[in-house]
């Protein structure tokens, strides 16, 4: 199976009412350097500017992104060429990047490749190590920089740490 470490941006808390500005992805390999990068327009008026700070990116800026429906169909194009099974989703937190590329597909392609579920990388550190109390983030070789590439491939290289030190037995 392939995983795909996936980490997004957004301008506020949930899809449809706000808007989804920015999305890297990493196919979860030795190399780490099979990238997607997506840049989208907002689906709406309505933003948070604290949130929308975080991407680093400036309204201006953001609506001179890219059509959603076409960033999504690249995506979509881009997971196939580079997956031969289904791919598992994963993040560092599933259950916002999740929401995001879930509604997302559904909303401009008519359905989601990744299918029904996704894993968290958080979650999966702290049954690996017996303590909901600690988290992999020590694990990151790649800068946080809320860069959505840089993200998912730090969190990737805590995934491949947890396989090559820590014993998670994971097909790669």
């Amino acid at each position: 199976m392939a995983y795909i470490m996936v980490d997004i941006e957004s301008d506020g808390p949930i899809p449809g009412d706000y808007s989804m500005i920015s999305f890297g992805a990493v196919l979860v390999n030795e190399g780490l350097n099979t990238t997607f990068y997506g840049k989208l327009k907002p689906i709406s008026d309505k933003y948070d500017p604290e949130a929308l700070a975080v991407s680093g990116h400036t309204r201006e800026e953001v609506l001179a992104f890219e059509d959603p429906a076409t960033v999504m169909n690249n995506f979509a194009e881009w997971k196939k060429n580079n997956c031969k099974d289904r791919p598992i989703f994963i993040s560092d937190n599933n259950g916002f990047d999740w929401m995001f590329i879930c509604w997302y597909f559904h909303h401009f392609t008519g359905h989601n490749p990744f299918g029904f579920s996704s894993q968290n990388l958080g979650s999966l550190y702290k049954g690996l190590i017996n303590d909901t109390f600690k988290t992999f983030k020590h694990l990151r070789k790649t800068k946080h920089t809320h860069n959505p590439v840089d993200d998912a491939k730090g969190n990737a290289e805590a995934l491949l740490y947890m396989k090559k030190e820590l014993g998670l037995k994971i097909k790669l």
